[in-house]
């Protein structure tokens, strides 16, 4: 089973997109619980959550970890949308490795060559799929979900990700 993060800040929007993706998880038994781990907001973050029945903690990243039920954890940002058929894919991936994945870009969703070459890479632009135990050992130094995410070595699921917009 999994445990979906979402790190948010004045995000109320985003969070309910994400959240809409979430709930063929729920429904399959795939998603174990969903924390939003809250970095300040000043919206209608936290009623949204709430209304979702998700854990809202007011924290970071480290936080969320620490209050995940599932071996393996779904890092999303507010506002990325995951397509059809991501279930099957995590379900498979979290059977048989150990490393973490990241999901590839829905074909409508993706930039033009010149664009991606000349825009900054969000670490968690494609999600991130991760053991519970690698993120907290990688939590004890990361601020932040984003920094969490850089610079690992994953493997890409056949799972498309429609990604949140750049703020």
């Amino acid at each position: 089973m999994l445990s979906v993060l979402i790190e948010t800040r004045n995000d109320e929007e985003g969070l309910a997109r994400t959240l809409a993706s979430l709930v063929g998880g729920a429904v399959e038994g795939m998603v174990r619980d969903v924390i939003v781990c809250d970095a300040g907001s000043t919206d209608q973050t936290h009623r949204v959550a709430e209304h979702a029945g998700c854990h809202y903690v007011a924290g970071g990243i480290a936080v969320g970890i620490g209050h995940a039920k599932g071996d393996w954890l779904l890092i999303l940002e507010p506002g990325a949308r995951l397509a059809e058929g991501w279930i099957e894919e995590v379900a498979r991936h979290t059977a048989k490795q150990t490393m973490p994945a990241r999901f590839s870009r829905a074909r409508g969703n993706r930039a033009p060559f010149l664009a991606r070459v000349f825009s900054t890479r969000r670490a968690l632009a494609e999600g991130l799929v991760i053991s519970r135990r690698q993120a907290a050992a990688l939590a004890k130094t990361a601020r932040s979900a984003e920094a969490l995410a850089r610079g690992l070595a994953t493997r890409r699921l056949d799972a498309e990700i429609w990604v949140a917009p750049p703020k």
